[in-house]
C-alpha cells in the first residue's frame, strides 16, 4: 500500500522540525526514511541497521510506505530532538559519534548502544571502555592471536609484551576494506623513529568498538593532565583520527632518474606515508606536508623532462624546503582529490606541536621514561 498524498504532506510538515532534517543516527542530510516506532528520521544506511534489530525498530519509507495515523502521530510527537534527549543523554565525551562517512560497524553499534542497550540514557552510569583497566582475549591481527591490556598509570601485569604503545602517540582507525574484515581496526604508534602499524580485528562488533572508545578514554584523560588549562571540545579532535585519504600512486626516487613504481599511500594529517603493501607494518617512506608560507607547495603535472616508465600520467608535484616528490596517478579524478587534499593540508595553520614535530622525533628517547599510559600487546595462550 503506497504512501497517500496526506500522509506525504504530514511527514514533509513534521520534518520541517529542527533537527528532523538530518538522520538521527549519523546525520546524514535529507533523510528518507523514518522508524514509526522510535519516532525518528533516518537514512536508507541506517534504516537497514534499524531493520535488522526489529526489537527496537520498525522503518518505512517516508516516500513509498504507508503509514498508519498513530505512527504519524508518533513522529510529530517525538522526532530526532526528542530522541537524543532521551537516548543520548550521557553520551561520554570522548565517546565516537559515527557520522555518515564511517564504517558499518560503527554506526550499528551507536545505533545499538542508544537504542538496544541504552547505554547513554542515564547519567552517572558506568562503561565497560571507562574503566581503568581493559583486557582482551584472542585479539586476532594477521598472524596470530594476541591478548591487549591498557591501563591509565604503568603498565605491570603485562607479561613479555610484544608491544608497548603510549597512548599519546597511537591512532586507532577502522578499516574493514583494506583488512578484509567488517570489524577491521588500524592501530599505529611510533616506534623507533617510525610509524609502525598493526590491523587487529575481534569476532564480536561490539568487543572491538569498545576497545576503540577505551583508547578514546584513556587519551583524553591524558591530555587533561596534559593540557590542564584546555576545554574537551579543544581536546576532544585531538583523540583517534581518519586518514584524510589512501590509495595508490606511483612514485620515483629522489633524483628523479628513477623509475615510478607503484606504492600504497596513506595522509594522515601532515604525514603522507607510503607502503609496498597496504598491509605493511612499516612504510617505506615517509612525506612531512607543512605550511605553504614555509616553502610547502603543490602542483599538478611534473616538471618538464621527467623520465617516465609507467603507464599512469596525471601528475603531481609536491614541493617542500629539502626536495621535490614527483607522483603519478591512474585517474585523473584521483589527482584532483589527492591535489585538494595536500592543499587543504598545507593551508591549515600549524600548532607549536607541528612545528617541532619532526625534531622531536629525531631527540625522543626510545628509553625514556614518562607518565604517559601505555597500551601493551603480547601474545595469547593457545
Amino acid at each position: 500500500m503506497s504512501l497517500n498524498a496526506s500522509a506525504a504532506r504530514t511527514l514533509r510538515e513534521i520534518q520541517q522540525i529542527p533537527g528532523n532534517e538530518v538522520c538521527a543516527d549519523c546525520g546524514a542530510l535529507d533523510p528518507g526514511w523514518g522508524s514509526c516506532s522510535l519516532g525518528v528520521f533516518i537514512c536508507l544506511d541506517c534504516s537497514g541497521i534499524h531493520r535488522n534489530i526489529p526489537a527496537i525498530s520498525k522503518v518505512k519509507s517516508l516516500n513509498l510506505s504507508h503509514w498508519e495515523d498513530h505512527e504519524l502521530q508518533l513522529m510529530a510527537e517525538n522526532g530526532n530532538q526528542m530522541a537524543k534527549s532521551k537516548y543520548e543523554a550521557a553520551v561520554p565525551v570522548y565517546y565516537y559519534k559515527p557520522t555518515h562517512k564511517d564504517c558499518r560497524l560503527l554506526r550499528e553499534q551507536w545505533i545499538r548502544a542508544k537504542y538496544e542497550r541504552k547505554e547513554f540514557t542515564e547519567p552517572a552510569k558506568s562503561f565497560t571502555y571507562d574503566e581503568g583497566e581493559r583486557r582482551w582475549t584472542r585479539l586476532q591481527t594477521r598472524v596470530k592471536s594476541r591478548r591487549l591490556l591498557h591501563c591509565a598509570s604503568a603498565l605491570a601485569q603485562a607479561k613479555e609484551p610484544k608491544a608497548i604503545i603510549k597512548i599519546d602517540g597511537m591512532n586507532a582507525t577502522f578499516q574493514p576494506e583494506k583488512i578484509g574484515n567488517p570489524n577491521g581496526l588500524q592501530i599505529t604508534y611510533l616506534k623507533d623513529y617510525s610509524t609502525r602499524s598493526i590491523f587487529v580485528y575481534h569476532d564480536s562488533g561490539k568487543e572491538i568498538v569498545d576497545w576503540f572508545n577505551s583508547i578514546r578514554a584513556v587519551q583524553l584523560r591524558y591530555l587533561q593532565v596534559a593540557f590542564p588549562g584546555a576545554t574537551d571540545t579543544e581536546l576532544i579532535p585531538k583523540l583517534t583520527r581518519n586518514f584524510l585519504k589512501e590509495g595508490y600512486m606511483e612514485k620515483t626516487g629522489p633524483r628523479q632518474t628513477e623509475g615510478f613504481k607503484k606504492r600504497w599511500f596513506t595522509l594522515d594529517h601532515r604525514r603522507l606515508m607510503y607502503y609496498k603493501d597496504p598491509l605493511d607494518a612499516f612504510a617505506k617512506g615517509e612525506v612531512f606536508l607543512g605550511n605553504k608560507d614555509h616553502g610547502y607547495s603543490v602542483s599538478a603535472g611534473l616538471p618538464a623532462g621527467t623520465y617516465r616508465n609507467g603507464a599512469w600520467q596525471h601528475g603531481i608535484t609536491i614541493k617542500t624546503p629539502d626536495r621535490c616528490y614527483l607522483f603519478t596517478c591512474e585517474l585523473e579524478s584521483d589527482q584532483q582529490d589527492w591535489l585538494k587534499h595536500f592543499s587543504d593540508v598545507m593551508s591549515a595553520q600549524m600548532s607549536p606541536q607541528e612545528y617541532t614535530s619532526k625534531i622531536q622525533r629525531l631527540l625522543l628517547h626510545p628509553g625514556a621514561q614518562s607518565n604517559i599510559p601505555l597500551l601493551s600487546c603480547s601474545y595469547a595462550p593457545r
